[in-house]
């Protein structure tokens, strides 16, 4: 069988002194023709001159670099448009792949043709700390129907993919279309949605698929705000709707169950924020958001937990035998959901 050919799009800001090592972790994957794509934006530092110097030693690397910062999103869509390859995958210039991925992900987009992308599980790289080593094997491929993934999505209202792990057909990238510049922080939960809604999704158990850096900078750590990364969220959702609800078999229920997880993780924020004495105003904005995104939020048990909590009174709540067993339970279905994130990918 001939190799698939694979387009990984490298988004390169001020990620100079991490670029080789990210383009190594593509290059010597086995079993595949890979075509590296550096795009630098506008970076103000030797990042470019990095990724020229790498691009003119290298075979099978090219670099470009914009002529002002335009962003990620562009950068990404760009990125999209330059692909020639069979599968395309987006790789921030401070993550990497880990070996073999990339062999795993288009086997099991060939052995699965109804599949639109393939993710896996991505290691955390937290900074000051050496880097994670991959362990284990390739378990099995698990498929789910994108109706059925898109479900399990709207009704935990998070994203499961950090992004890096995820390799897409690039025919059905092309069906979707770009990335959103409207969802600013959430684009890539959108993006997958789409996906979703076209095509089915396979999930490749066992070793992971590559290591993300988590830092003072990197996405997942760059919007701390909760009232910001709900909104966002919620955009991401609402984009998604609006674009694909024809091909949704209940939008309006999918739309309400997005809208209750959001209402009842904002209100479980107000009450922590009230059992610490916290920002009185952040727990406030935070119940108003509930009520927004969900009009029958007064229903939820965290609303009525969020009033009882404020009759006790700020920062005594907390010490409220009841509260205390709720908070070990929400603890424990935390660990019970992150050991199923990482036996099933969603």
């Amino acid at each position: 069988m001939s190799r698939a050919t694979v387009s990984v799009i490298v988004p390169c800001y001020r990620y100079g002194h991490l670029l080789e090592g990210c383009v190594e972790s593509v290059l010597s994957q086995e079993g595949v023709e890979v075509q590296v794509l550096i795009i630098d934006d506008r970076s103000p530092d030797d990042s470019f001159e990095m990724a020229s110097e790498i691009a003119m030693r290298r075979e099978h690397v090219q670099a470009r670099r914009h002529g002002e910062n335009v962003g990620l999103i562009e950068t990404a869509n760009e990125g999209l448009r330059w692909a020639r390859g069979e599968y395309v995958l987006l790789l921030s210039a401070d993550d990497l792949l880990t070996p073999g991925s990339l062999w795993r992900a288009t086997t099991a987009l060939k052995r699965h043709s109804k599949a639109g992308m393939a993710y896996g599980r991505a290691l955390l790289a937290r900074e000051g700390r050496p880097l994670p080593e991959p362990a284990g094997r390739w378990r099995a491929t698990a498929v789910w129907h994108g109706g059925e993934w898109i479900e399990r999505r709207c009704r935990s209202a998070h994203n499961c993919i950090s992004s890096p792990e995820v390799l897409v057909r690039r025919s059905v990238q092309r069906q979707v279309g770009d990335y959103d510049p409207a969802c600013r922080h959430t684009s890539d939960l959108n993006m997958w949605l789409r996906i979703a809604a076209v095509s089915n999704v396979a999930h490749i158990r066992g070793i992971p698929q590559a290591v993300y850096r988590v830092h003072g900078d990197s996405m997942l750590r760059s919007q701390r705000d909760p009232i910001v990364e709900l909104r966002e969220r919620r955009i991401a959702f609402e984009r998604f709707f609006e674009r694909c609800s024809a091909r949704l078999e209940d939008p309006r229920g999918l739309a309400r169950a997005v809208g209750e997880a959001l209402a009842r993780q904002a209100l479980w924020q107000a009450s922590r924020a009230v059992d610490r004495n916290e920002d009185a105003a952040l727990a406030q904005a935070l119940q108003d958001f509930a009520l927004d995104v969900c009009p029958q939020a007064q229903r939820l048990r965290e609303w009525r937990g969020l009033s009882l909590r404020r009759t006790i009174g700020a920062g005594r709540s907390r010490l409220f035998p009841p509260f205390l067993a709720t908070g070990a339970g929400h603890r424990l279905r935390g660990h019970i959901g992150r050991a199923r994130w990482r036996l099933t990918g969603v």
